[in-house]
């Protein structure tokens, strides 16, 4: 029993596979520690955080593969198949694999694009091929892509055909608020700068809230018009928020909306 354990056809794929595991970890480690570096020294926004935190599983998933394909070729040798026929043949067998696998093909060489192209990156809420949510997987072959409702699409990365990234960008919101003419600018104006001070300690405003001034003039009331910077996709909350300070500083002032709603209009 001990020699069939000895034997070299036994125990060497074993070391071998031992071996590929601790470089395959060794190398990931080595990646990591560079972009962990990089965090510290250069400070990068979250966008380019995102972006290198995609690039590192990609080359981790890359690293993987070669090293699979080095484990195979050394198990072969082992078992006495003579591997540099097979490497030599690589040439013919590729081409015939990349007519047999062309959409793999296709969506490989498409995930490469998406991820230096910076189209977007595991974390953005993008719409893709009119489907909205948050990005959880960006591979070479497939983008899974999950909305609020919880449902997961996973699409080809070849059949990408649209692409709108709402987390690339800061989000613009302007509100446009109606107001009873029996309110005065001024009053106005100051209920506003309360509001604005408040909703400004929010982490998603970037900036100072801009008070833009009268908008239209209506028969019985007048549109008040807004801009808030925010961070992108946040402005659902950040509109919330100010509505919600609004309608405290309008109870203090006994102040009505002349209207049913408060437009949004978001860019």
């Amino acid at each position: 029993m001990l020699k069939k354990i000895l034997i070299p056809k036994v125990y060497l794929p074993i070391i071998y596979l031992l071996i590929a595991v601790l470089i395959y970890k060794f190398l990931c480690k080595i990646v990591e520690k560079a972009l962990v570096f990089n965090k510290v020294t250069n400070k990068k926004s979250d966008l380019h955080l995102k972006r290198e935190n995609t690039i590192v599983n990609l080359i981790k998933s890359v690293i993987k593969y070669i090293i699979a394909i080095i484990l195979i070729l050394a198990v072969l040798e082992v078992y006495g198949i003579k591997t540099t026929s097979i490497i030599a043949s690589l040439g013919v067998a590729g081409a015939i694999i990349g007519l047999a696998f062309q959409d793999t093909v296709r969506n490989f060489l498409s995930g490469i694009a998406i991820i230096f192209d910076n189209h977007y990156m595991q974390g953005d809420i993008v719409t893709i091929n009119g489907f909205r949510g948050e990005v959880i997987e960006l591979g070479l072959q497939t983008t899974k892509i999950k909305s609020y409702n919880g449902e997961v699409m996973i699409i080809n990365n070849s059949s990408i055909t649209s692409v709108i990234n709402h987390s690339m960008y800061d989000t613009i919101l302007f509100l446009e608020i109606p107001v009873s003419k029996k309110v005065s600018l001024l009053t106005l104006e100051e209920i506003l700068n309360n509001v604005a001070k408040k909703v400004e300690k929010m982490s998603e405003v970037k900036g100072n809230i801009l008070l833009l001034g009268i908008e239209k003039l209506n028969s019985n009331n007048y549109i008040y018009k807004v801009q808030i910077n925010c961070k992108a996709d946040h402005h659902f909350s950040v509109n919330r928020e100010f509505m919600k300070c609004l309608k405290e500083e309008y109870d203090k002032n006994n102040i009505e909306v002349p209207a049913d709603y408060l437009e949004i209009n978001k860019k």
